[in-house]
């Protein structure tokens, strides 16, 4: 009995030291929730105001024609799929990567009518695992991605479109809702629809309103990209807390229980004891 109260107390400690870390987790990634959450709404006046620019533009000049707006024959698909780094986030990379399989087992028949460009260790790992070639990997983000850590990956995506490299971009990452909700999206980011907006101001372009449309349109798609990653990051910490917290409540159980079992054990084994004193002092009555 002696030696199955150890092995409980043992069990008992083991829990209250993840218990320890989960709960420490769960502080952290409501923190860094908070930054993340911050960063992504503060992208979204940047991407909006570019929106407003490319759409006057569009609206107001007639017969521009440029490549990012033009709906062509679909030979090619190219996907830029956003995972973490790091694990420990419940179902947040799996559920895109998930999405973004499903996707493709769906619309194609060979590697040959797609490209993968992935950001995250967790993406590339799994990627490889399928035996899927990448054209453009990023790892390492920090917790607070700038725009110059996605730079080239961006690029070479919408460059990639530009030259006829596929026919058509999505992107595929984690929606951020709120901590509790993240939701697997595959967006179409190219060719561009819906650009057009309703505007009152006016505005001169120098040299002309294609030389702008030429500089803007790669801008603004780089920056639905970035947007798209600081939304991926405020999903992956808001997935992290939520899976922490479960971890820890799901430890307080285990604790709860193991230490009802060790009571039982314990008052057995007193139990027993003071059975055997009786048995022995009645022996030697």
């Amino acid at each position: 009995m002696a030696k199955g109260m150890r092995e409980i107390k043992r069990a008992i400690r083991s829990k209250q030291n993840m218990k320890q870390i989960t709960k420490a987790m769960e502080m952290v990634s409501a923190s860094k929730l908070r930054r993340a959450q911050i960063a992504a709404e503060s992208a979204r006046p940047y991407a909006d105001k570019l929106k407003e620019v490319v759409g006057s533009i569009a609206a107001g000049t007639k017969g521009v024609k440029h490549p990012m707006l033009e709906t062509r024959e679909v030979k090619k698909t190219g996907y830029l799929v956003i995972t973490s780094d790091r694990g420990l986030a419940g179902g947040y990379n799996a559920n895109v990567l998930r999405k973004v399989m499903a996707e493709i087992r769906e619309k194609h028949n060979s590697p040959a009518e797609y490209s993968i460009f992935v950001i995250g260790r967790k993406g590339r790992d799994f990627f490889k695992k399928q035996n899927v070639p990448l054209l453009e990997e990023v790892t390492g983000l920090s917790d607070s991605p700038t725009f110059a850590d996605i730079k080239s990956i961006a690029a070479a995506a919408v460059a990639n479109f530009e030259n006829g490299s596929y026919d058509q971009l999505f992107l595929v990452y984690n929606q951020f809702k709120n901590a509790m909700t993240q939701i697997p999206t595959i967006k179409r980011l190219l060719p561009m629809e819906d650009v057009s907006v309703e505007t009152t101001a006016a505005y001169e372009y120098e040299p002309s309103a294609e030389g702008v449309l030429e500089v803007l349109l790669p801008k603004y798609a780089e920056t639905l990209i970035y947007s798209a990653v600081l939304d991926g990051k405020a999903s992956e910490f808001g997935a992290r807390m939520t899976a922490m917290s479960s971890a820890t409540k799901n430890a307080t159980k285990m604790i709860n229980e193991l230490t009802l079992s060790y009571n039982r054990a314990r008052q057995a084994a007193i139990t027993q004891e003071i059975s055997e004193i009786v048995a022995g002092a009645n022996a030697h009555a």
